[in-house]
């Protein structure tokens, strides 16, 4: 079946979230109620994002041009639904290492490959990329509070057999055939030959690099294990799913008007407030329980994530050509990745060994984010 190439796109944005919004808030619940400790679990997830860390860097830069980018993506979604079949061999915690390690090495990569594969399309044929990009999000919103309502009903073994389904439909809609396959535009991350200790004799850049993975490693607590601490004060998975939603809902809002709201920031204001919101949010997530101050927290993903994120796209487009790809590779890697997976291990560790004070957890993110409002890179600070 041949459908256009920007449906193709869509399509494949909106599977790709589907399957995160089943993954992202609901697999420390189905780890938990496994009966793995939250020390345990911690690993199990730092794991996944070590190996995202290695995809960033090692696995989607193996592309060779952008006629080849269909078929990876084709390759990775059959190879992320064979190890997610390995969640319902064992429950054993190093056969799940394995599985969390091999599963987000082909799961992770797929989002820049598609953001290359729009990169390459944008180049052949005209479409507003935001319009596209948007589907993702909305899938997220979806899955997020189905897969709350289905977990509260019908308990945490439903979480893998829904990520298995969505898998398989993920797989099945990238074999469609789009209008027009993309051009060999598509460069390497490889063929760059600046190397990270070139980039960083730019004081900029060392400084970017660490305010970027400092607030992103913040949302390490609650990627990790808000879903948990959610539960244990008595909210159910709907609820829990909800909450996620609305974190995405707010994203979707912020993406949406930013250039209305930013295009007149620089990254070094996008990125204290980013810090800003961050040091509220985490503050607010450790201090209270009640629904309308979670609420209140969820929407300040906005500028947590979403902001952040505006920041390091902001930056990154400034510099010079032959910097660009690696800092993104790096922003992917570093940011959120290897940071990540550090912060989670940690927040794992105290989540396990503090059980009447699991709010800590939060107060910890809000102390990492406290020193990106002061290491930021000064404005116009690229050559």
């Amino acid at each position: 079946m041949i459908i256009p190439s920007t449906r193709w796109l869509a399509l494949d944005y909106f599977t790709y979230f589907f399957v995160y919004g089943i993954f992202l808030p609901f697999i420390a619940i189905w780890l938990h109620g496994e009966g793995h400790e939250a020390d345990i679990i911690g690993i199990l997830l730092a794991a996944g994002l070590s190996a995202r860390f290695i995809g960033s860097l090692m696995i989607a830069p193996i592309v060779k041009g952008s006629r080849h980018l269909i078929t990876t993506l084709r390759l990775f979604a059959g190879l992320t639904l064979i190890f997610a079949i390995g969640f319902i061999v064992s429950s054993y915690w190093l056969w799940l290492l394995f599985i969390m390690l091999a599963f987000n090495l082909f799961f992770s990569p797929m989002i820049p490959l598609t953001d290359a594969l729009a990169a390459s399309w944008q180049k052949q044929i005209t479409f507003d990329y935001g319009k596209v990009r948007v589907w993702g999000s909305v899938a997220f919103i979806i899955s997020a509070s189905w897969m709350g309502y289905l977990a509260n009903n019908w308990g945490h073994k439903i979480i893998i057999y829904a990520l298995l389904a969505s898998i398989v439909i993920m797989l099945l809609t990238m074999l469609l055939q789009p209008t027009v396959m993309p051009k060999a535009t598509y460069r390497q991350i490889a063929n760059s030959t600046l190397s990270l200790k070139q980039l960083l004799l730019d004081s900029s850049v060392w400084r970017f690099l660490l305010c970027i993975t400092l607030l992103q490693s913040s949302h390490a607590a609650y990627y990790g294990f808000s879903s948990i601490y959610w539960k244990e004060v008595g909210y159910s998975d709907g609820i829990i799913g909800l909450l996620w939603s609305l974190s995405i809902v707010a994203e979707v809002i912020v993406f949406t008007f930013s250039y209305v709201l930013f295009r007149h920031w620089q990254a070094s204001g996008l990125l204290l407030l980013a810090a800003s919101c961050a040091v509220i949010r985490w503050g607010l997530m450790a201090s209270f329980t009640a629904l309308p101050i979670l609420i209140v927290s969820q929407l300040l993903h906005s500028g947590t994530f979403t902001v952040c994120h505006l920041a390091a796209m902001r930056f990154i487009s400034a510099r010079n050509e032959d910097e660009i790809i690696r800092l993104q590779a790096f922003y992917s890697a570093l940011g959120l990745g290897a940071g990540l997976a550090i912060v989670t291990i940690v927040v794992g560790f105290v989540y396990e060994h503090f059980p009447f004070h699991h709010n800590w957890v939060f107060w910890l993110m809000s102390l990492i984010a406290i020193p990106a409002l002061f290491i930021r890179p000064r404005e116009n600070s690229h050559h």
